[in-house]
């Protein structure tokens, strides 16, 4: 059962973000069928990605204060996002998950909650 409060605090904060974002782009860097549409240096993908994590699990709104409104779809237009890629990206989401150690349920919530994002983000079927 998931306790009151937000995702972002019941898994221990900026901490716990920050351990997903370590582990998740470590293996975004190294899947072959994600490293075609990300660009050579993380930092700044990762970046976006703690902010924008923080927020999607009701931290503090560093993503908007930073970038404005998420519009995920249109941001990520210029890439080729499909369906094996969907699920090589969620594969290292899973991951990272796990060597963060990201206890149920919120593991499962989260995941959950990210699947239906990136499968709103294909947008080729190629």
């Amino acid at each position: 059962m998931l306790k009151p409060g937000t995702i972002y605090e019941a898994i221990g904060g900026q901490e716990a973000v920050d351990k997903i974002i370590d582990s998740l782009y470590k293996h975004i860097g190294k899947h072959p069928k994600l490293i075609p549409i990300f660009p050579d240096d993380l930092e700044e993908s990762a970046r976006k990605q703690r902010l924008f994590l923080t927020q999607f699990f009701g931290g503090p709104n560093l993503y908007f204060q930073d970038r404005g409104h998420p519009m995920l779809k249109r941001r990520h237009m210029e890439f080729e996002i499909t369906p094996d890629r969907k699920d090589a990206w969620l594969e290292c989401m899973n991951k990272a998950l796990e060597e963060a150690n990201i206890e149920e349920p919120y593991r499962s919530a989260i995941f959950e909650r990210l699947t239906m994002t990136a499968v709103h983000m294909i947008n080729t079927e190629a």
